[in-house]
C-alpha cells in the first residue's frame, strides 16, 4: 500500500473534478420532478465502476430506482467486501439559505477545513463518501493491491426509506454474497480523532392529519365556537412530551436497551465540548431527556421530533381563516431493541386516543427502520481499527450516533452480513442542511485509509 499517497498526490485533481461532475445531478429520490436526474446519476456512478476497474457491472431496475451494481472478483477463496452507499440526495431546501447554489460546486476553505471544502448537496451524504470507495478500489486495481473481492452496492432510495431494498436483497441474495460490509454514511469526531461508528439508531417516521370542519372557516365569524385543527394539533403534539421531556406514548419505552454505566462511563472518555457545541450551533443552552448527557441524547436515548408542520394561511399578508385541516409530519428514532412497527402501532393508537372528539385524526406510516449495533471485538472492527491506526497514528473511539441507516439491520436479517461504518465526514459538515460540505482532506483520507482495510482484513480472515 505504499504507493497510496503518490497515486493521490498524482491524481488530487481528478478525483475532486469527477466528484464535482456527480454532485452537479440533482439526484432527489423524494421529488419525482428529478427523477430522470436521479436516473442520469445511476448511469454516472456505473461509469465510475466501469473506469475504477469493476469487470461487471450493471444497472438494476426495482420498483423504484435502480441500483448500480460492480464487482472485481480476483480468486473466489479470498473474502469478499461489500461496499455499499447511495447516489440520491435530500432535498436542498429552503433554497434561500444556501451561500451557492446546491448543485453548483464550489470549493472554499473554512475554520474546520483549511484545504477546502466542497460545497454542495450530496457532497457528504453520500455521494462524496461512497465515491472515496470508488476511488481506493481503482488505486488498488491499477497497482495491482487489491488483496480481496469486492463487490459495490450503490442505491438511490436511502433518503426515501430505502422501500426497494428487501426485495432486492431477497431476489438477489447470491450475487450480493459477502463476508462484511463496508458503508461511509457516517462520521468521525475530528480530523485529528478518528471514531468508528458502532451503534445507529431505527426510525420511525408518520405523517399525522387533523381535521375539523369541512372547509376553511372565517375566523371572526366561527372563531371560539368550532375546533381549529391547528390549534388542536398544537396541542397533541405539545403533549407528546412531559416536563422532563420523556416521551409520553404508553409502551414507549418498554423495550429499550438500558446501556450499562461502564459502557455510559466509557462514552463520557470521548473528546467532548459543550460550549462549543452551543456555539457551534448558535444556541444558548441544549435540551434533552433529564437524566442523561448531551452525547447519550443523540446516540442511546430514543427520540420524537416534529420534522414538519403546516395549515391554514401562509402567504403574504393576513387571512383570517380557520384552516380545515392541519399536518405534521413525525419522526421517532429508536435504540436496541426498539421495533419500528410496534412503535408506530404505539403511536398511531395514543395520537388516535389524545384527539377531542371535535376532530378526526389519521396517521399515515412512511419509512423505518431497525437499530443497529456491532462489536469492538469482531474482525471487521478490528481491520478499520488497525485502518485508521495506520493512516491517522491514532487509535480510533468507536462511537454511537444518532443517525439512521435502514439497510444495515436489513443485511444482517438477509445477508447475514456483519456491517463495518467507515466514515469520514464532521457534525458541522451540514448534511441535510443548506451548505452541505465535505472536506477535501477527509475526501483524500478516506481514499488512503480504505485500502488499508482490504489489506488487513483479508489477513485477519486468512
Amino acid at each position: 500500500m505504499e504507493q497510496i499517497n503518490d497515486y493521490i498526490n498524482t491524481h488530487k485533481d481528478r478525483f475532486i473534478n469527477e466528484l464535482v461532475e456527480l454532485l452537479k445531478l440533482p439526484s432527489i429520490s423524494a421529488d419525482t420532478a428529478f427523477s430522470q436526474d436521479v436516473l442520469e446519476t445511476a448511469r454516472l456512478v456505473e461509469k465510475s465502476l466501469v473506469e475504477a476497474g469493476c469487470d461487471n457491472t450493471q444497472i438494476c431496475e426495482t420498483k423504484g430506482y435502480p441500483v448500480v451494481y460492480g464487482e472485481k472478483i480476483i480468486d473466489s477463496n479470498l473474502p469478499t467486501v461489500l461496499v455499499y452507499g447511495h447516489y440520491d440526495v435530500q432535498p436542498p431546501d429552503p433554497m434561500e439559505l444556501w451561500n451557492s447554489p446546491p448543485f453548483e460546486p464550489v470549493i472554499k476553505a473554512t475554520d474546520l477545513h483549511p484545504d477546502g471544502a466542497i460545497f454542495a448537496r450530496g457532497a457528504c451524504d453520500d455521494k462524496g463518501q461512497f465515491f472515496m470507495h470508488v476511488k481506493a478500489v481503482e488505486f488498488m486495481i491499477r497497482n495491482n493491491q487489491l488483496p480481496c473481492n469486492v463487490k459495490f452496492m450503490i442505491e438511490g432510495e436511502e433518503e426515501v426509506g430505502s422501500d426497494s431494498l428487501a426485495d432486492f436483497l431477497e431476489t438477489h441474495k447470491e450475487m450480493l454474497s459477502n463476508d462484511i460490509i463496508l458503508i461511509s454514511d457516517t462520521g468521525m469526531m475530528a480530523n485529528d480523532v478518528p471514531s468508528i461508528t458502532t451503534g445507529l439508531r431505527g426510525l420511525s417516521y408518520v405523517e399525522v392529519e387533523v381535521t375539523g370542519p369541512n372547509r376553511d372557516l372565517h375566523s371572526g365569524i366561527y372563531g371560539g365556537a368550532v375546533p381549529n385543527p391547528i390549534n388542536v394539533l398544537n396541542k397533541m403534539i405539545a403533549s407528546l412530551h412531559d416536563e422532563n421531556n420523556h416521551i409520553t406514548i404508553p409502551g414507549f419505552y418498554d423495550k429499550v436497551e438500558e446501556v450499562s454505566a461502564e459502557e455510559r462511563a466509557e462514552m463520557a472518555k470521548a473528546p467532548f465540548s459543550l460550549e462549543a457545541y452551543k456555539q457551534a450551533l448558535d444556541i444558548d443552552d441544549v435540551h434533552g431527556e433529564k437524566g442523561y448527557t448531551t452525547a447519550e441524547r443523540y446516540s442511546i436515548r430514543p427520540t420524537l421530533d416534529v420534522n414538519g408542520i403546516w395549515g391554514g394561511y401562509t402567504g403574504e399578508g393576513a387571512k383570517t381563516v380557520i384552516a380545515s385541516k392541519a399536518f405534521a409530519k413525525i419522526s421517532m428514532r429508536l435504540v436496541p431493541d426498539q421495533d419500528p412497527d410496534e412503535i408506530t402501532e404505539l403511536f398511531t393508537k395514543h395520537f388516535e386516543a389524545i384527539a377531542p372528539k371535535s376532530v378526526k385524526v389519521e396517521v399515515t406510516p412512511h419509512h423505518g427502520g431497525l437499530p443497529y449495533v456491532t462489536k469492538t471485538d469482531s474482525i471487521g472492527y478490528k481491520a478499520a481499527a488497525m485502518a485508521y491506526e495506520t493512516t491517522f497514528a491514532k487509535t480510533p473511539i468507536p462511537e454511537r450516533t444518532g443517525g439512521s441507516i435502514p439497510i444495515v439491520a436489513l443485511f444482517e436479517q438477509v445477508l447475514e452480513s456483519k456491517t463495518i461504518l467507515m466514515g469520514f465526514g464532521l457534525d458541522s459538515d451540514a448534511i441535510h442542511s443548506p451548505n452541505e460540505h465535505f472536506g477535501v482532506w477527509n475526501y483524500l483520507k478516506g481514499i488512503e485509509t480504505i485500502p488499508y482495510f482490504y489489506k488487513y482484513f483479508t489477513e485477519l480472515t486468512q
